[in-house]
């Protein structure tokens, strides 16, 4: 291995593109495994790697789903994941950032949700919709009686972000940090062992959305962060700024968020396609074309 010079690292690379067609990030992660391979394990210091070049990404248009599409996958779930599903619509949260909502996090009064630390490690604040408003007070009061069942059983106690849990030992205890979206069952922490509610698990909902979108009858390859997508979609359309969208996804820079002006320009707009303008022979009473002419103009 440590005989291994640019030639042979260079020719895997290229094998891996040319050959396996792995996209870029696979290509920049295989790179990224060889720099760790040779400067931390092997000990070899090999500087020409940094130099190596890296594909770039294809920018892919995401996946949106238009409000009909919406409502036909709504209409066929149920309970908890329904609602789960409304909000991230309903606000472009991520999935991670739905699931990890507290209760405080949830203001009724000034209609708002509080996102705390989300991607970047910024907090921001977004709409909390009118219409979900008696389905999350519904939520809270179920979360509400597991937490008071966690209180009499002796598990009351929640996971808290980075270092709170030892600033202040209590606060895992407390209802204001329980989860909005709490775990039906207690699980065991793998790191300290301690048993406690986790909030709802994010493959149970990515399951229960994928056979929802199945029972709809929706041919895309919608995922709950398909929401997200047609979130901000439906305000770009609806007519909101894009800085205004831009700051309630929470993305950094408004290139990220330009990709769904790209998106409503599917189709080219109001551009009329010439087919459209040609006379209608599929009409009662217009003369059939001899399949023998069809068959021959086909090419």
């Amino acid at each position: 291995m440590t005989d291994m010079g640019r030639p042979e690292v260079e020719l895997f690379l290229s094998w891996l593109t040319n050959k396996r067609k792995v996209s870029a990030s696979t290509h920049s992660q295989a790179l990224s495994a060889l720099l760790f391979l040779y400067g931390k394990v092997l000990g070899v210091d090999l500087p020409w790697m940094f130099g190596l070049d890296r594909p770039r990404g294809t920018k892919r248009l995401p996946v949106v789903l238009w409000p009909d599409e919406v409502a036909q996958i709504f209409a066929v779930m149920e309970g908890e994941h329904r609602l789960f599903a409304q909000l991230l619509y309903g606000t472009g949260l991520r999935i991670s950032e739905g699931l990890q909502l507290r209760v405080k996090d949830v203001d009724f009064a000034q209609r708002a949700i509080v996102v705390r630390e989300a991607k970047g490690g910024k907090d921001r604040v977004v709409m909390l919709p009118q219409s979900l408003v008696g389905g999350l007070r519904g939520q809270l009061a179920r979360a509400g009686a597991l937490w008071r069942a966690d209180q009499v059983a002796g598990r009351g106690r929640v996971e808290m972000p980075d270092a709170l849990e030892r600033k202040y030992p209590r606060a895992g205890y407390s209802w204001t940090w329980f989860w909005v979206f709490p775990q039906a069952t207690h699980s065991v922490d793998p790191r300290s062992g301690v048993v406690r509610r986790h909030h709802m698990y994010d493959q149970t909902f990515q399951r229960s959305f994928k056979r929802a979108v199945g029972v709809a009858g929706i041919a895309k390859p919608a995922t709950p962060h398909t929401l997200r997508h047609s979130f901000a979609t439906a305000l770009l359309q609806n007519g909101y700024d894009i800085r205004t969208v831009q700051d309630l996804l929470g993305h950094a820079d408004v290139s990220t968020t330009m990709i769904y002006t790209h998106v409503l320009n599917i189709g080219g707009g109001g551009v009329r396609s010439p087919v459209d303008s040609l006379p209608d022979h599929t009409a009662e009473g217009t003369p059939e074309v001899d399949p023998v002419v069809r068959v021959r103009g086909r090419g």
